[in-house]
């Protein structure tokens, strides 16, 4: 027979308690969580699709044209070549401040790989065709 001693057998209690309340505590949270789920499922706000809601609002005038037309696709491209170029200056910015520092060399050398790449990346849209507009 394997005797135990009274710390060993509070201990295992304690490992016993411990998994209780945590299994209790998982499965509270886990009813609160699908009571809440199910109240606001039933009481959302129903929403109908009408004509009036879907069309444009041109200062209550009956719109002219269709507002959902295809959207070219040349001006995102546009505005994101132009996103890069802006941040692009924001990164520069600092290099110049840099220029102050002893490590000068080091300073254009990385200055230089980044314009490089910057460059390559122009060149690369140019021969892709993205800002050629007559297309």
């Amino acid at each position: 027979y394997i005797y135990y001693t009274k710390l060993q057998i509070l201990k295992s209690l304690d490992k016993a308690l411990a998994y209780i309340f945590l299994s209790v505590s998982m499965l509270v949270i886990l009813v609160l969580i699908a009571l809440i789920f199910k109240l606001g499922v039933r009481l959302r706000k129903k929403e109908y699709i009408r004509r009036e809601k879907i069309s444009p609002f041109e200062c209550g005038f009956t719109p002219k044209y269709n507002a959902r037309l295809p959207f070219s696709i040349r001006f995102f491209l546009i505005s994101l070549i132009f996103l890069v170029f802006d941040v692009e200056l924001v990164l520069i910015f600092p290099f110049i401040l840099s220029l102050a520092t002893r490590k000068i060399f080091f300073v254009f050398i990385l200055l230089f790989v980044f314009l490089a790449i910057l460059i390559l990346g122009l060149v690369h849209e140019l021969n892709q065709g993205s800002l050629n507009w007559t297309n």
